[in-house]
């Protein structure tokens, strides 16, 4: 099987391509601005923008697989309108296609969300997420949309480094203890997506996070006590009283998704049991 990431050089792009090298695959990967740092895959630069590339990376690669891993933040080109120019380009070459997507495109009324649930984002990034998932399943219906949270990985994680910094004194901010997630691990995550991959009635809507919900201090604590840092040196502070937008406690309930894998999605307090 050939397999395409798309935003292979981020943190989970790059977990995708570790596993899927080491599971025999053939393995290219897409950048924006410069490849990542394994030679596992054969890289091709990308903007989602540009559908003339898209369209030439996907005959190129003839990928049994794509996987887009990108983001694109807020940006409605690369992040609403990107994903499903690719899907148009999947179906067009008879690739399935695993779009990975947030929890951002909850509002966090109801607290807990499973795959039933429509979103209602808050944020214009929300909002692009939210447009890509119904543009994808409209161009190419056999797509799968997995949606996660917080992504996690000994050591690597943009979350893990904030508690780093906080511990040692060297950034300004807090954790917030109003803020809560479903964190899950990157290599659990990349290993249920390319599971999800090699399912042949996987298609629609499903979620992969960890079964835990924590505030971000709650996580940041669990990170600095696998670490070996002083827990008690990482600042707290109530997201309601900052000027941030976005939903405050989103769970997603990903019991559905999980019961048909055999890839364990940990949650937060098993993964922040070993170091790092």
């Amino acid at each position: 099987m050939t397999v395409l990431v798309i935003g292979g050089s981020g943190f989970l792009g790059t977990e995708l391509i570790r596993q899927a090298a080491r599971a025999g695959h053939a393995t290219a990967a897409t950048y924006a601005t410069r490849p990542g740092p394994t030679s596992h895959a054969s890289w091709y630069p990308l903007d989602l923008r540009d559908p003339r590339r898209v369209d030439a990376v996907m005959a190129e690669v003839g990928a049994d697989l794509v996987v887009n891993a990108s983001s694109g933040k807020a940006d409605w080109a690369v992040t609403a309108q990107g994903p499903v120019r690719l899907a148009m380009a999947a179906a067009k070459y008879g690739s399935r296609l695993i779009h990975v997507s947030t929890d951002a495109v909850f509002s966090g009324t109801r607290v807990q969300y499973d795959e039933s649930c429509l979103p209602d984002p808050v944020t214009p990034y929300g909002a692009a997420k939210a447009a890509a998932e119904t543009g994808i399943l409209l161009v190419h219906p056999q797509a799968v949309v997995a949606r996660t949270s917080l992504i996690i990985g000994n050591g690597r994680s943009e979350h893990e480094r904030v508690v780093h910094e906080l511990a040692a004194g060297t950034r300004d901010g807090v954790l917030f203890t109003d803020d809560i997630r479903c964190p899950v691990h990157v290599a659990d995550l990349a290993a249920a997506l390319l599971e999800l991959a090699s399912s042949g009635d996987a298609a629609g809507v499903h979620h992969l996070a960890g079964p835990d919900a924590v505030s971000r201090h709650e996580l940041g604590i669990l990170i600095a006590r696998r670490d070996g840092l002083d827990p008690s040196r990482l600042p707290t502070g109530l997201r309601t009283h900052s000027a941030l937008p976005g939903a405050l406690d989103v769970r997603l309930d990903s019991r559905a998704t999980q019961r048909k894998l055999r890839t364990t999605l940990r949650g937060a307090h098993q993964f922040c049991t070993t170091p790092a």
